[in-house]
């Protein structure tokens, strides 16, 4: 059988055993091991990868840290975002995907394929095939609560609509979600996700790919579309808050009247660390200009005690990008120009208040991440970007909030072949290293590159430097 006819096929494949597997989990913060003065663990407990023998050393620009191709007999493989995490719940697994081709933006009905390494044996492997991606973040591929719970997305394409898939990498047992799947929470019971067929209308590369004649189009605060949740053990799906009633009752007030007429799209979002609350990024349209306007909002699960963490007048107005959930769930952070002078890492608490800058190092445009010990911090930048270093590469960087000092770890290529030339037109194509910390202990880093001609996933080994979180 073909994995599309496979993929079709499984709502009558699904069997309960494989989802007796995901049970409920600890949602409580993580304890942090306790830290040397160097910073690293007085106790650690046993490495669950086995990278250095099962995949080749990355040694361009003499890495800091130990860093590792992790695909390297599978060209065009890329790794989420950095609000997910590839690295499965036990560190064993990474779940990506693999684009069909490079040269160009994908086109509807184009399928692309799920993967799977294993870290302690080195093997990597198609285990699937999809229609529902898009080149910045794939298929969303990410892990739910166990090792057994790997979610993607697909597309139905006799109605070109998006759906989730949860599936047993390990035995092939999968099934078919009525929701899309955007962020799936810690405890695997629950995915959240705007509309993937409306977000290309914002931004090309975050959703899925549908004929653009099938693309809906929002007129103001519609309540017809908003944030869904999907309960991933049944997989039935709702919309919690329409934009309508978002705009209606978040506090403080959402106000776009200054910017004239225009409508409300979803973009990013994401769950707590507590499977609780969730963060959408909420983008406003002018119609005067098209630009986006952009603010970040919190809800609980069931979409009440809407709050604007970020409004547009700090984010939009001043300067900004990247929202993510720290480690406590109670507060968020991006990089956002709040005191006119540049970039910086800064934090709210979830409903907005308590504003304030993380650290004296300055932000870029990267993808930040909070380790659950507080003092280190991951992030990146563009291979454009003025932070960057001008040749095509990207770095990853590792701040240390106690000493206000930034170290670049790993530098490596972040520009196609294809578009080498003229690196502006690549846009939608463009190779982000999208930092995510494992979930496990929280010393190993996965970012993408081009390597060969080709994206590749990569992963940096920190545990010298920063403690585990066990």
């Amino acid at each position: 059988m073909r994995r599309r006819e496979l993929l079709k096929a499984m709502p009558a494949m699904a069997t309960l055993a494989a989802l007796g597997a995901c049970g409920k989990t600890d949602t409580s913060p993580v304890p942090v091991v306790p830290t040397t003065e160097a910073g690293t663990s007085a106790i650690k407990p046993p490495s669950p990868y086995m990278l250095e023998g099962n995949f080749p050393r990355y040694s361009d620009y003499d890495p800091l840290v130990p860093t590792y191709c992790v695909t390297p007999d599978l060209d065009r493989c890329m790794h989420r975002f950095h609000l997910s995490s590839p690295f499965s719940p036990s560190g064993r697994y990474m779940g990506l995907t693999r684009l069909p081709r490079e040269d160009r933006p994908p086109q509807p009905g184009e399928p692309a394929e799920i993967v799977l390494v294993d870290l302690s044996t080195g093997e990597q492997k198609v285990i699937a095939e999809t229609i529902g991606w898009d080149v910045q973040l794939g298929a969303q591929v990410q892990w739910g609560a166990t090792d057994q719970d790997l979610f993607f997305n697909d597309v139905d394409s006799s109605t070109w609509m998006p759906f989730g898939v949860r599936m047993d990498p390990l035995s092939g047992a999968s099934k078919k979600l009525d929701g899309s799947v955007y962020s799936v929470s810690p405890d695997g019971q629950w995915a959240v996700s705007t509309c993937l067929r409306r977000i290309g209308a914002t931004q090309a590369g975050y959703g899925v790919v549908i004929p653009p004649e099938l693309v809906p189009v929002n007129i103001g605060a519609v309540d017809d579309d908003g944030v869904y949740v999907t309960n991933t053990q049944t997989g039935e799906s709702r919309m919690i808050a329409s934009y309508k009633r978002i705009v209606e009752e978040a506090i403080p007030k959402i106000d776009m009247s200054h910017y004239g007429p225009g409508n409300f799209y979803g973009f990013h979002t994401k769950w707590n660390a507590h499977s609780d609350r969730l963060m959408l990024v909420l983008r406003y349209m002018p119609e005067s200009d098209g630009k986006r306007r952009p603010m970040l909002v919190t809800m609980t699960r069931d979409g009440d005690d809407i709050r604007v963490a970020f409004p547009t007048s700090e984010w939009a107005d001043k300067g900004g990008n990247h929202p993510n959930w720290l480690p406590d769930g109670e507060h968020v952070m991006m990089n956002l120009d709040i005191h006119g002078d540049g970039e910086r890492f800064v934090q709210a608490r979830y409903d907005g208040t308590d504003l304030k800058t993380m650290t004296d190092v300055m932000a870029n445009r990267g993808h930040p991440s909070l380790h659950p010990d507080g003092r280190y911090l991951i992030t990146d930048a563009y291979a454009a970007e003025k932070a960057g270093f001008g040749d095509g590469t990207a770095p990853l960087w590792l701040i240390d909030r106690e000493k206000s000092e930034k170290k670049t770890l790993v530098r490596i290529n972040s520009v196609m072949p294809a578009w080498a030339a003229d690196p502006g037109k690549a846009k939608v194509m463009r190779v982000d290293f999208h930092p995510a910390w494992d979930r496990r202990r929280y010393t190993h880093v996965a970012v993408n590159g081009v390597q060969n001609d080709s994206r590749h996933v990569f992963v940096a080994d920190l545990s010298a430097i920063v403690g585990p979180a066990v």
